[in-house]
């Protein structure tokens, strides 16, 4: 487990060239599940955990780790399976999503792979609306599930999506109806996020699942306007996770673009820290928000609205 550990937090410095660092684990049988290691803080055996009263049933407990308590939530339970039972010989991982820390409970944990996020494909269609997966890639002829973490902890801890009066009715010196703001995220669940916090602005929204339908799509608006088209797309709220292309990949191929570099850019992202930050300058993004807070990005939607399109 040292050597996992080790891994983490030194591979973690690898993400930016649309490659991923995926953290495999199991749950109750022999499927394999991956998680960003960039998400990841730790990974440890499981600790005591403190009982909650009338706590969520996927909250298994309370662990107090580092001078800080965190809930620790049956992955397992939480996407669909049976509980996780033996959980004293079972392990967690300590990620930070949201602008929260969580601990996942899980069965075991096997390696830290390097792939390249064209091999991660959306999953199948068949999986139906209630699957909690993002994405699939494969592994050793093994097919490893990326789950929607996100979507997981909108079912235990919803979120407000609305945005206040004050920031919905601000004013945008713009003709609203010529213009179009582009949103990306492979999370359905932080689509309709996004969705429901802008559609207060009264701007026709684009929706893609991932960096290079949003590419194409603005690449092909370009050559129906002939030319420039920020004027027409000025703002494109973008995931930086996400199958085929991530959000980095696509932020500096927009900006390497003569006819899509003015389009503003903000990484809408469950990632954080320091390093997330520098990524963004390295790639050229003009705005970083970490997820999800509907009045800072709508307010920084109206922004960029604001300063590009006069």
């Amino acid at each position: 487990m040292a050597s996992i550990l080790d891994s983490v937090n030194q591979r973690t410095q690898m993400v930016g060239q649309n490659r991923l660092e995926l953290l495999m684990f199991n749950l109750n049988g022999r499927q394999r599940f991956g998680i960003n290691v960039f998400k990841v803080r730790e990974v440890l055996p499981c600790p005591k955990l403190t009982a909650m009263p009338r706590r969520n049933p996927l909250i298994r407990g309370v662990a107090h780790i580092r001078g800080q308590a965190i809930s620790i939530i049956d992955l397992s339970m939480a996407t669909g399976g049976p509980e996780l039972t033996g959980i004293e010989n079972r392990f967690v991982i300590i990620a930070e999503y949201n602008r929260t820390i969580q601990g996942f409970l899980v069965g075991g944990v096997d390696r830290i792979i390097n792939i390249n996020w064209e091999d991660v494909m959306p999953p199948p269609k068949g999986t139906g609306r209630g699957a909690y997966l993002t994405a699939v890639t494969q592994i050793e002829d093994e097919l490893v599930e990326i789950i929607d973490v996100e979507r997981i902890l909108a079912d235990i801890m919803p979120t407000n999506m609305d945005v206040s009066d004050d920031v919905a009715n601000a004013p945008i010196n713009v003709a609203k109806e010529d213009l179009t703001i582009l949103i990306t995220d492979d999370s359905s669940v932080a689509r309709n996020q996004i969705k429901r916090a802008l559609q207060s602005l009264g701007i026709s929204l684009e929706i893609k699942k991932n960096g290079k339908e949003a590419l194409d799509y603005l690449k092909e608006k370009s050559k129906e306007v002939g030319g420039l088209v920020h004027p027409h797309v000025p703002v494109l709220v973008s995931d930086v996770e996400m199958p085929v292309m991530d959000g980095y990949t696509l932020t500096a191929e927009i900006k390497a673009d003569p006819n899509l570099r003015d389009v503003h850019v903000i990484l809408h992202t469950s990632l954080s820290g320091v390093f997330n930050q520098a990524m963004v300058k390295k790639v050229g993004a003009d705005d970083f928000i970490a997820k999800f807070h509907p009045d800072e990005l709508a307010t920084a939607v109206q922004k960029w609205l604001n300063t590009v399109v006069a």
